[in-house]
């Protein structure tokens, strides 16, 4: 999911340089596994430390038992509120190059900050970039300390607990024992149920919000549909192409085929507009004459320029392969959520009725295991014409009931 994307057209490429948030600043925390002995992935594969990136909003009363965790969309970043212009890459060209003016004011601006949804004058929500993304943590872009270039196709696989690992890690050094609560949009939910299912005695409110139980068929398909565009891009080189050219055609189909997941049908005739733009060098044969097609051309080519190929890759076969009860080593879903019961976690899950990339039946069947096996949860439906975007565009739709649970309880 787009977390930066906004209601914007190929003419229309303004971008907010002020918040009510004010700048804020990424830091950076070196996680050296649980034991401090290195990190070993759910793949077998080991790395002896990572660096994660991340940002925070709101200041940690004394026990730190007002704090939020924020887990972002698949092509978001840590960069949740507030405005920050160079995400501390100087020392990083190429995160430099990918930070780019759309990434500057934070995805959740609206929903974070004083008196709004998430309210910074009572929690601080800390946000952190995955390990294995582009945005300042360590992933397939990053540079190998044992060979002076960049990992590349040699990065690990990931796993949804993977990151949440390293997640905890993060906690573990800001010296949280237990969160207020743990929230996650679209693929972010992924990490927010999962965190409360193995850290279950670190968190009372869980907020998954437009995302799904197990992936579906349909979005195995889709996102196998992805992976083919990439890894078929002549530039790809399995992985390694950062000293060349890079799959710039093969990210921009992706994201093309998944765009039209993340918007609602009707939106995107709102967005593109009469205006066709035939793209120079990329179209042997056919020529461009419909501007939903120019549209399409014009978000794959802006994707390109502040994303990692190897990044997405990695995340898309993530989400590919979740598996909640696997994931949260239980044998059962009963089992998965013991600690759930055991520690009165709360739910809150929302859909969106006009959501085409994680179906309202998704969040559903969440709801449906949640109270067979005896979890408070809430579910509120969105009603929006926005598709999967609302949870972005939409903070009014959520704020009522956000700020409600959040506050019911602190």
């Amino acid at each position: 999911m787009d977390q930066n994307l906004s209601e914007t057209t190929e003419s229309d490429d303004s971008v907010a340089t002020t918040s009510p948030n004010g700048v804020v600043e990424t830091h950076s925390f070196t996680y050296r596994g649980p034991s401090g002995d290195g990190l070993l992935f759910s793949d077998g594969s080991e790395m002896p430390e990572v660096e994660i990136a991340y940002e925070m909003y709101g200041e940690m009363n004394a026990d730190r038992s007002n704090v939020i965790l924020l887990f972002h969309a698949l092509s978001g970043s840590h960069h949740a509120a507030g405005y920050n212009a160079t995400l501390s890459a100087d020392h990083d060209p190429e995160l430099a190059k990918r930070w780019t003016p759309e990434m500057h004011l934070g995805w959740w601006d609206g929903f974070i900050g004083k008196g709004k949804a998430i309210d910074t004058s009572k929690f601080c929500i800390v946000s952190a970039n995955y390990l294995g993304h582009c945005y300042g943590s360590t992933g397939p872009a990053s540079i190998n300390p044992e060979t002076g270039v960049p990992y590349g196709g040699k990065f690990s696989e990931l796993s949804v607990s993977d990151v949440v690992k390293s997640a905890a890690g993060l906690l573990d050094h800001l010296k949280v024992d237990c969160l207020h609560a743990v929230v996650g949009p679209s693929v972010g939910g992924l990490m927010a149920q999962n965190f409360a299912c193995l850290f279950p005695e670190r968190v009372k409110i869980v907020i998954p919000m437009v995302t799904g139980w197990k992936t579906t068929v349909l979005n195995r398909l889709i996102l196998f549909e992805q992976i083919m565009a990439i890894e078929n891009d002549p530039h790809f080189n399995g992985g390694d192409f950062y000293s060349g050219e890079r799959p710039e055609y093969g990210l921009a189909l992706a994201r093309m085929i998944s765009h039209k997941t993340f918007v609602h049908l009707d939106a995107i005739e709102r967005r593109a507009r009469r205006k066709i733009v035939q793209p120079e060098g990329q179209l042997a044969w056919f020529k461009v004459r419909d501007p939903f097609q120019s549209y399409m051309l014009y978000q794959g080519k802006k994707f390109v320029e502040r994303f990692d190929a190897n990044t997405y890759l990695r995340v898309i076969d993530m989400w590919a392969r979740f598996d909640p009860v696997v994931e949260s080593g239980a044998d059962s879903i009963a089992e998965m959520y013991e600690g759930a019961r055991r520690h009165g976690h709360r739910y809150l899950v929302f859909s969106i009725d006009s959501d085409f990339c994680f179906f309202p039946e998704e969040q559903q069947q969440i709801v449906n295991n949640l109270k067979e096996n005896d979890v408070s949860c809430m579910h509120i439906t969105v009603h929006s014409d926005k598709g999967h975007d609302s949870f972005l565009l939409e903070p009014e739709l959520f704020a009522p009931h956000l700020s409600s649970v959040l506050n019911d309880s602190f």
